[in-house]
């Protein structure tokens, strides 16, 4: 049927109706919250491009997780910034590295939160790259080592889920056998599974303190041109044992959150990245926008294209605005 017989506009007059044929509902349960731990004792240092957001010793961080659970944000992402750092990664495999005891120190203080660990060697070693380098590039067999006993060290700290980001070929299997062989096959792996070379990342990098010092990324992360390789990463994830596939950045890739979502049919995590929340800050800050109803909007349209999990910057601030707060 067509106008004047089918008019569109009649489900949108009434506000109860528009509220009752909503398509996309986005819940405080989506929502992924990363944090960035750091040495020493009452550290609290702003990320100057990422507003909002520091870097913080452990005892901050449980502080800032119980605020997180009290809003209903359950579920936290970890990165680490060493006091040392070296040339394989090798300190992020250590029992006391610095992600292992903000673990310890979470488990033991705060009630019904998902402890999700990044698993990547970017922040750990001194030339910021995500593996071994040998002849002059990231060298993936040598890495994957690194990788499976960073995993297993997590585990043990208490993880409940770990994260591999540093796009290895072959890691998801390697950190799989790695895991079950150390008696935690219940741990489920999320793989960074097409997570691109994006030039959104830059203020993640200042506060992860992860630049690479030498070249750039893109023999190993995607070519942001490219949408069928995402699905033949994905699908190699899938294959070596991922229960969660990701796809980063989110705003700029929605077509491949869809195409993730619906050619594999697997619980579907999107990150929101650090770049993506400090333009709508940014803009918010100077009243070019209304920053809370872009926010809104924006991590909607990623629940839109398929994600079923939403790491943001934005998620206590989201939390609010969902639990009727703000």
């Amino acid at each position: 049927m067509a106008f004047p017989d089918t008019r569109l506009r009649r489900l949108r007059y009434n506000k109860i109706v528009r509220h009752m044929v909503t398509e996309t509902h986005l819940r405080v349960e989506d929502l992924v919250y990363p944090l960035f731990v750091c040495p020493g004792t009452g550290v609290k240092n702003p990320i100057s491009s990422m507003p909002g957001n520091y870097q913080m010793s452990v005892d901050v961080l449980v502080e800032e997780c119980k605020r997180a659970v009290l809003k209903g944000v359950k579920s936290v992402l970890l990165f680490g910034i060493p006091e040392h750092k070296d040339e394989h990664g090798h300190v992020a495999c250590q029992s006391d590295g610095i992600v292992q005891k903000a673990i310890r120190a979470i488990k033991a203080e705060v009630d019904d939160i998902l402890i999700i660990a990044d698993v990547c060697n970017c922040e750990y070693t001194t030339h910021g790259h995500c593996g071994t380098i040998i002849d002059n590039d990231v060298d993936n067999d040598s890495t994957l080592k690194t990788l499976a006993d960073q995993s297993v060290s997590l585990a043990e700290a208490g993880a409940d889920v770990i994260a591999p980001s540093d796009m290895m070929d072959g890691r998801v299997l390697r950190i799989r056998e790695a895991l079950d062989l150390a008696g935690y096959e219940k741990i489920p792996i999320m793989s960074y599974a097409a997570k691109y070379a994006s030039g959104f990342y830059g203020p993640f990098r200042e506060a992860a303190e992860s630049a690479p010092q030498f070249g750039d990324r893109s023999t190993y992360q995607m070519n942001p041109a490219n949408s069928d390789e995402a699905m033949r990463e994905i699908a190699a994830d899938i294959e070596e044992g991922a229960d969660i596939v990701m796809v980063k950045p989110a705003l700029s890739y929605l077509d491949i959150i869809y195409r993730t979502k619906h050619e594999f049919e697997m619980p579907t995590a999107a990150y929101n990245v650090s770049g993506e929340f400090s333009m709508v800050k940014a803009a918010g800050e100077k009243d070019w926008i209304d920053e809370k109803r872009v926010m809104m909007e924006v991590l909607l349209s990623i629940k839109r294209a398929g994600a079923d999990i939403i790491i943001t910057y934005h998620a206590l601030d989201a939390a609010d605005i969902l639990n009727g707060q703000k």
